[in-house]
């Protein structure tokens, strides 16, 4: 479903050297800037955008009044520009070309289909005189039909994947920048340092950047060549590699993510895959069998009845064990011998007390 309020990367866009590859269609907003070209299969710009590269879209491709484009623009199907739209290169379009009045282009241009300059009215003033008009001719049928074509819901549409940028968006060369929620697709391949409202990444993505937002949530296989900072809660799915530092409110990791900087969390790291199992064991007991049955078997303890242990507890029991396991050679051996103090008491006994009564008897048999 479309969102104009959250920053949507469709599945399999890639981020290049100096241009946005979408597989999908463009939804541009006013008052974004873009510091790289974009490729897409169409594409639409509202008002009051920079673009500093080049506009290629595969079908048709439209620019509302007020934007910059910084390359050139092609069009295979047909291109609506607006009025003081400017252009700093060549504009080729393969259909019908539409401009408003005052558009500068640079380079010239070039159409095959028709071409009208005009100053276009506002849509939903020519979608007033249109309805009225056919309601003055009293061609009820087709204004319901018109109706129907206008506000009925177009599923096709709705599938197909969408790159769409929220107002005011900022894409630059190290940063990727909304106060809107993002949600990444998957297979993607993206550059800049991420800064939203909350990110969703989705799986065997690649980010060469940091992210910075309030709750994130990344599934599986991705990979992060930076930082990531939540001031909520952040999700870490399986299979994926944090090359830099986690830091959150409360961090949810799967057990085979890697993350080779630390990991600082107020309140709590929670490892995903001994949670499941806990909640695996509570799920037998409530069946009527041993609540750790399975986990003690797992690591070859016996259950203990009566005394219910969670795996990760286990783990350190059976950690402590081997750290005791070395002295048990002398267990029989310490158990039968005298504690050290009294050991000592009898050698100085032996060395000091004896000899003294020695030779106190003697001086006293001298003195007899």
């Amino acid at each position: 479903m479309f969102d104009p309020q959250t920053l949507v990367v469709p599945d399999g866009t890639r981020m290049e050297e100096r241009t946005i590859v979408v597989d999908g269609g463009a939804i541009i907003g006013g008052g974004t800037s873009i510091e790289y070209g974009i490729i897409a299969d169409e594409i639409t710009v509202g008002e009051h955008v920079k673009i500093y590269g080049e506009v290629s879209a595969r079908s048709d491709v439209y620019i509302d009044r007020r934007s910059e484009i910084g390359g050139t623009v092609r069009a295979d199907g047909d291109a609506h520009l607006g009025e003081f739209t400017k252009i700093n290169g060549k504009l080729a379009v393969a259909g019908n070309l539409d401009i408003g009045d005052h558009v500068s282009i640079k380079d010239g241009f070039e159409a095959r289909g028709w071409i009208t300059i005009r100053n276009p009215i506002p849509l939903i003033i020519f979608l007033y005189l249109y309805l009225s008009e056919l309601i003055r001719s009293g061609k009820d049928e087709e204004v319901e039909r018109a109706l129907e074509d206008l506000f009925s819901d177009d599923t096709d549409g709705a599938d197909a994947p969408m790159m769409v940028l929220p107002a005011t968006s900022r894409i630059t060369l190290s940063a990727i920048e909304t106060g809107k929620p993002i949600h990444i697709g998957d297979g993607c391949r993206l550059q800049g340092n991420i800064r939203a409202e909350s990110v969703a990444m989705g799986s065997n993505t690649t980010l060469f950047g940091s992210i910075r937002a309030k709750d994130i949530t990344i599934h599986e296989n991705c990979t992060v060549h930076g930082n990531i900072d939540a001031s909520g809660d952040v999700s870490i799915g399986s299979g994926n590699h944090i090359l830099g530092d986690l830091r959150a409110r409360a961090i949810n990791i799967h057990r085979s993510a890697v993350v080779d900087g630390m990991m600082d969390a107020p309140r709590g790291i929670v490892v995903e895959d001994i949670a499941s199992e806990v909640e695996e064991a509570r799920t037998l007991e409530a069946a009527g069998r041993p609540k750790e049955a399975g986990i003690l078997k797992e690591v070859g303890i016996p259950n203990e009845v009566g005394k219910p242990e969670t795996k990760a507890k286990i783990v350190v029991k059976i950690a402590k064990d081997k750290k005791y396991a070395r002295s048990d050679r002398n267990r029989g051996r310490k158990q039968f011998a005298e504690s050290r103090s009294r050991r000592d008491r009898r050698s100085r006994r032996a060395r000091h007390g004896c000899e003294q009564r020695h030779y106190v008897r003697g001086r006293g048999a001298e003195r007899r």
